[in-house]
């Protein structure tokens, strides 16, 4: 009787709260709990990333190899000593014409006080006049004096003259060459020719040395630094006979003036 009146209560319970009724979460067994996967966080791969990066910079980098057949320090200062003697060359008189241009670099000293010099470029204007003539035109009447004591303090052995007509005017008479002045062009030529010849040394030193690091630091297999090195005496020997050849046209040219 206990047991039938109990019953009617809960059947009766659940039709008095119908829906109101509050389900209980379903239970999870402990097999779905094992299986739980647990999220990563991104801030750990950001870590990680910078850890490796940090250990990249560290890293040496390799060393880049460089090419040993690169002449291009030694065709410079072949090329170099080349113009440097033809502008040297091209200074000095030959075959009895005189080269405007060893005049016109003249140091002209301004004032005794200052010690300031000047280019006689600067200061006038060479005009040759065909013949032996050359006519010097001052820009002021005040530098006619220290152009003129430029002229005569150099080696050129020139003298010039005022023009009676003009003021700001100076003839240069140029002598004819004697052997005494050919000698000293030909030994100038020599003086430019030896300093050509020794820059041209001086840069298959400096290759030399190149590659001989390459060869020492590994950085260039030996068979690139033989042929280098065959390619270099090639491009000296070649510059040596080209400062050579300029000389002896040169000294030709003098010695017949």
């Amino acid at each position: 009787m206990y047991r039938i009146l109990r019953l009617s209560l809960s059947v009766s319970r659940q039709r008095n709260f119908g829906n109101s009724r509050i389900p209980c979460p379903p239970l999870k067994s402990p097999l779905s709990l094992q299986g739980r996967s647990f999220a990563c966080s991104p801030s750990l791969f950001k870590k990680k990333d910078k850890a490796k990066k940090a250990s990249a910079d560290t890293e040496p980098s390799p060393v880049a190899a460089e090419d040993p057949s690169d002449l291009t320090q030694l065709q410079t200062g072949i090329s170099t000593a080349v113009a440097r003697l033809k502008d040297d060359l091209s200074k000095l008189r030959a075959g009895g014409r005189f080269n405007t241009a060893s005049l016109e670099g003249l140091k002209v000293l301004l004032s005794k006080d200052s010690q300031e010099t000047v280019k006689l470029r600067d200061l006038a204007q060479v005009v040759p006049k065909g013949g032996r003539m050359v006519t010097i035109l001052v820009a002021e009447e005040e530098h006619i004096k220290p152009v003129t004591s430029a002229i005569i303090s150099s080696n050129l052995s020139l003298t010039p003259q005022p023009d009676p007509h003009n003021a700001l005017q100076l003839n240069l008479p140029i002598p004819p060459p004697t052997k005494e002045s050919r000698d000293q062009s030909v030994h100038a030529a020599k003086q430019a020719f030896e300093k050509a010849a020794s820059t041209v040394r001086d840069s298959r030193g400096a290759m030399h040395k190149r590659l001989q690091d390459l060869q020492k630091k590994k950085l260039a297999r030996p068979d690139d630094v033989r042929k280098a090195h065959d390619q270099m005496e090639k491009a000296t020997d070649k510059g040596q006979k080209e400062v050579k050849d300029l000389f002896d046209a040169a000294k030709k040219t003098l010695e017949q003036a």
